[in-house]
């Protein structure tokens, strides 16, 4: 065989090989591929331990968590938020490991019936410790709770409180919980908003059908 076939035999391999990831989507320019939007779906349902679905429904619904990370990824940039380590990332892998596999030949094998790698996964982590890490810095400090709103909570919940905390009684003995309880919910309702006023001010282009 003459290097002219042999070249020609290397490039006739190769052409079969490649696989045509398209772009599905652009916010203000960032592309969102296909195989994003796939990956996304796979490792959404391992996590939620869900039987693997890659119908239009499901990958809608990773395209738009997709759409919400270029703003987030956006925003990390302009403001200089760190990010997680893949150190970070490794804790929350092994967690997973030890709570739900009996040991890592099981939890390779359910891994690969996704179609993912431990990487996809630490990848993963490593992005949604990045984003709680985010959220927290960005939005916590608004989130200022009155004694006025603990006081309320307090009165419409304290039956509830009592019975999960034998024992307590008084405000002061809850004051913190619920203030966390409520700061949690204010720091989420601020980034929502956030969220949606991203989306109405940003461009964005679908170039497959059924992400829309």
């Amino acid at each position: 065989m003459t290097v002219r076939s042999v070249v020609l035999l290397l490039f006739a391999v190769l052409a079969h090989a490649v696989v045509i990831d398209r772009i599905a989507i652009l916010v203000n320019g960032k592309i969102i591929k296909q195989s994003d939007i796939d990956r996304d779906t796979r490792v959404t349902e391992f996590l939620n331990r869900e039987r693997l679905n890659l119908s239009a429904g499901t990958r809608k619904a990773a395209a738009n968590r997709l759409i919400d990370q270029v703003f987030i990824r956006g925003d990390l940039e302009l403001g200089g938020y760190p990010e997680a380590t893949l150190s970070d990332a490794d804790r929350e892998l092994d967690l997973i490991k030890a709570q739900r596999y009996p040991n890592s030949a099981a939890f390779n094998r359910v891994l690969a019936s996704y179609g993912l790698t431990q990487l996809d996964l630490r990848t993963e982590f490593q992005w949604q410790l990045t984003v709680l890490s985010f959220i927290d810095r960005r939005f916590k400090p608004a989130a200022v709770v009155s004694d006025e709103e603990i006081q309320n909570y307090f009165a419409e919940h304290r039956a509830a409180l009592e019975r999960a905390n034998p024992g307590k009684t008084a405000l002061d003995d809850f004051r913190q919980q619920i203030e966390n309880t409520l700061s949690g919910e204010k720091v989420n309702q601020l980034f929502f908003s956030w969220l949606d006023e991203q989306r109405k001010q940003a461009k964005i282009q679908y170039l497959e059908e059924g992400f829309e």
